[in-house]
């Protein structure tokens, strides 16, 4: 508690001041041309393979505990695989936040924009089943060429970046929602909009769940059932992906029926299985990065934890 109460809350704060200084690089960096952005990227990713042992451990416990069929040699493979995407994920951002010259348009493909536009001629709000691929940041840009949206996003404890990201996401949709604010996540879906809403971290195991995804128990949110039920919304998988020559298609599943159930367990249990579809399709863009089975069940030990 004492360390959250000393975190610098104003901009102008000397403590932020090698985060503004990493701003401006970052800046600078985001100017480059967009293929030549893409490959310094994927040197950063190489480079974190070796210098980022945390991550890159966390990569291989989520591989894996996720890809079992798979021998050593080819989890190691896929990890690195996507090591390197991420880096590539983040020169994208800087590029994606700070290059406004550059038209991404031009790079995009799009399918299933039919299943927005049946929703919305119906009436509804459109709930986007969001995921995590780690091209996370240009993919709002690019899904705000197509369509006017709000997302949902949990505020960063450093004011700077918190106000970095809010800048560089809010130039291509119409508004960022606290993932606190339910009733303003409601009112959007209630007035026909579309709201991004991406439940595959590991939150925590309050208003959560333990069900399968990709066969090992993840605590998951239960919040989207809820959302799309208060919302009246249409629930509608969003998954964007990164081809070489930095080309991207954005791909709208059909909207899944029958949903919420009214079974929290079978609602959240169905999201995973539809995110674990689409990650199946180009697994080294996830963010396996990221500690999805951190929380166990019954307080069983965390996969993260190195045996003594």
């Amino acid at each position: 508690m004492g360390t959250r109460r000393n975190r610098p809350t104003r901009l102008s704060d000397p403590r932020l001041l090698p985060t503004w200084i990493g701003f401006g690089l970052f800046w600078l960096i985001g100017q480059l041309p967009w293929n030549l952005l893409l490959a310094a990227g994927r040197l950063l990713g190489h480079l974190a393979w070796y210098l980022a042992s945390s991550r890159r451990d966390i990569a291989l416990t989520n591989i894996r505990l996720c890809f079992p069929e798979r021998d050593e040699q080819q989890q190691r493979k896929l990890a690195r695989a996507s090591l390197v995407s991420t880096g590539e994920a983040i020169l994208e951002m800087a590029g994606s936040f700070s290059n406004h010259r550059i038209n991404l348009d031009k790079r995009l493909s799009v399918t299933g924009m039919e299943h927005i536009k049946r929703a919305q001629e119906n009436g509804q709000g459109v709930l986007l089943l969001g995921m995590h691929f780690n091209s996370i940041d240009v993919g709002s840009r690019l899904l705000g060429y197509l369509i006017d949206f709000y997302a949902v996003y949990r505020p960063n404890d450093n004011p700077v970046l918190d106000k970095i990201i809010n800048k560089g996401r809010g130039n291509y949709l119409k508004g960022n929602v606290p993932r606190s604010d339910i009733r303003q996540m409601i009112r959007v879906l209630r007035q026909g909009d579309v709201l991004w809403y991406a439940p595959d971290q590991d939150y925590g195991i309050n208003h959560a769940v333990f069900v399968p995804f990709f066969g090992n128990l993840a605590a998951t949110i239960t919040a989207t059932s809820r959302i799309a039920k208060m919302g009246k919304a249409a629930v509608v998988p969003c998954a964007h992906y990164r081809f070489p020559g930095g080309r991207y298609l954005i791909e709208f599943g059909e909207p899944l029926s029958d949903f919420p159930c009214g079974d929290d367990e079978q609602d959240t249990a169905r999201i995973n299985q539809t995110i674990e579809h689409y990650v199946r399709k180009h697994p080294e863009q996830y963010l396996w990065v990221h500690k999805r089975f951190k929380h166990q069940p019954d307080g069983q030990r965390s996969p993260y934890r190195r045996k003594k």
